[in-house]
């Protein structure tokens, strides 16, 4: 026989403050200039700036930042805003800096050049202010629109001659190249650092984007980033400057047993590249838990080290087809999102651009990977930007106490969070900011922090619950799978269950799928990612609904801390 408990409306209440477990979010006023500490960028109190950018392109052969044919740039910038990026990679050739005849034509001159009469129209109906100025004047005119929308700026040198990038064989691809002299490119830094020194929202210089080609070494990597870095610190100290590696910024190992030896400290950050193609076709052609487990092994190996041994990361460079029909890069981001959550790292995604004036050749070429449409009107892909709004706040960091230490668990595939409405209804998924706090214990049970209740499994294609006898074996999660990401348990007939999502997005326990050789099979309902956190939720959970009269069996019961 069981026995009836009734809460008391103290204890139900009791119940609710220790389930919140959070003091009341505060807003964070950003006060520039940026800083490091440890593998977190800071501001100047310290607290944690977590830089959620997408890359604009202003590299090409016309050299005036991209779309502004299409819009206006503060009408851009707004956007930018507006879909939750904080910060843009705007891009630029060196030779806009180190060739007086190249920085000093105008706009005009330069799609005149080109032959791009279409463009001059649409600059003279969208920003006709900037049609006479200097290509140099334009770029300075996008950064600063871009601080008047409280957008912040990385200046990301992209290439020294200006045009599309990359390949090995472009003429920009490493120190001594063609187009490439060592010499040119610091005195370029120097009068990019030095022209913005002392605007703001210009927090960070990348030094070089893509070191690549038959001449990259090691022995020059580091004889000349130094000097750069040492150039661009001495013409603006206050800008974080961003090292990229080698290999098209996929390898920075050699930094493992050889850290970098400057003059100054707190000011560096490292980038990293990332991208489904970064691994050809694998992702199509193998097991996406497979490649997944391998292609995070070796990333970790060649970049994600760096977290561990106290410098930022920041993934400079990831992004996947905004139509949704490539299956390498759909079945690469579920897992790129993953880790980008778990550890949390700065990131740009690859790219704003909707179309360009010219690249390779192409009038008006549509970018399939840009987050904005043709028309530079709307979000090419909003299921997209759902997906990455998660991770556009921090999870954790410096200065980022809202609450005690706890897990969300996030499902990439879709961006959101499980998140429990009442102890009356089923698990679902829903916004992070939302989540309640987990923890996971020792034991493998998963439970709200601050209450008795654990995850539990019920029978095969059932939503999941919420219960209070922990120790039974349908309440210990496992992660298995090589991808780390699918989290199994034992429904009540032994069968090894896990954790899924139905059409509606409620929270079930169905067979474990795709967990190897199956290369057609796609696991990403079934993926989800424990990530700490100490962010709060700004979910208010109402009394109505939470009060509940539960049945418990007449034996001991031991819940999880």
């Amino acid at each position: 026989m069981g026995r009836l408990v009734f809460f008391s409306f103290v204890s139900i209440f009791s119940f609710l403050v220790t389930f919140s477990d959070v003091m009341i979010p505060q807003k964070h006023v950003m006060a520039l200039p940026l800083s490091t500490d440890s593998r977190w960028i800071v501001d100047e109190n310290g607290q944690r700036v977590k830089l959620a950018c997408v890359n604009w392109v202003s590299h090409l052969e016309v050299m005036v930042a991209e779309g502004l044919s299409k819009q206006p740039m503060d009408a851009i910038a707004k956007r930018i805003l507006s879909m939750g990026f904080n910060c843009v990679r705007l891009t630029w050739p060196v030779f806009l800096v180190t060739n007086d005849t190249l920085g000093s034509i105008t706009a005009r001159q330069s799609f005149q050049i080109h032959g791009l009469l279409e463009s001059i129209s649409g600059i003279q109906a969208n920003n006709p202010s900037i049609i006479d100025l200097s290509l140099l004047d334009v770029y300075q005119a996008v950064v600063s629109s871009l601080g008047d929308n409280n957008v912040m700026v990385i200046l990301d040198n992209h290439v020294s001659k200006p045009g599309w990038c990359c390949s090995n064989f472009d003429g920009n691809g490493f120190f001594g190249d063609q187009y490439f002299d060592p010499g040119v490119w610091i005195t370029g830094l120097t009068r990019m650092a030095s022209m913005f020194n002392g605007v703001p929202n210009v927090v960070g210089m990348s030094l070089r984007n893509e070191l690549r080609g038959p001449k990259q070494n090691v022995n020059d990597w580091y004889r000349y980033m130094q000097k750069g870095a040492e150039a661009v610190h001495s013409a603006n100290p206050d800008v974080i400057v961003i090292l990229s590696g080698l290999n098209y910024d996929k390898d920075l190992s050699f930094l493992r047993n050889r850290p970098v030896n400057l003059t100054f400290s707190g000011k560096i950050v490292f980038e990293a590249h990332w991208y489904g193609f970064t691994d050809g076709e694998a992702w199509k052609n193998g097991n996406s838990n497979q490649v997944c487990g391998r292609v995070v092994d070796n990333m970790m190996r060649m970049s994600g080290f760096l977290l561990d041994q106290g410098w930022p990361l920041f993934v400079s460079e990831f992004g996947v087809d905004q139509r949704g029909t490539n299956v390498n890069d759909n079945r690469y981001l579920g897992c790129f999102l993953g880790v980008a959550a778990e550890l949390d790292f700065d990131w740009a995604l690859w790219t704003l651009v909707g179309s360009y004036y010219l690249r390779q050749g192409v009038l008006g070429m549509n970018e399939y990977y840009g987050v904005l449409d043709w028309n530079w009107c709307e979000a090419r892909n909003s299921t997209f930007l759902q997906q990455i709004s998660a991770l556009q706040s921090p999870f954790r960091g410096p200065g980022l106490s809202e609450a005690n230490p706890h897990k969300v668990i996030f499902h990439p595939s879709t961006g959101l969070c499980v998140l429990m409405k009442s102890l009356f209804e089923p698990l679902r998924l829903g916004p992070c900011s939302e989540s309640e706090s987990w923890n996971y214990t020792p034991q493998k049970i998963l439970s709200v922090k601050g209450t008795y209740f654990c995850l539990q499994t019920d029978d095969l294609a059932k939503p999941a619950k919420l219960g209070i006898i922990c120790t039974d074996s349908n309440s210990k999660w496992e992660t298995i799978s090589d991808s780390k990401m699918h989290l199994s348990s034992k429904a009540s007939n032994g069968t090894t269950v896990c954790l899924d999502v139905d059409s509606s997005n409620t929270i079930v326990t169905n067979v474990c799928k795709c967990l190897s050789k199956d290369n057609a099979c796609d696991p990403e309902s079934q993926w989800f990612k424990l990530v700490n956190s100490t962010r709060s939720s700004t979910m208010i959970k109402p009394l109505s609904g939470m009060i509940p009269t539960i049945n418990f069996p007449s034996k001991d019961f031991h819940g999880s801390s």
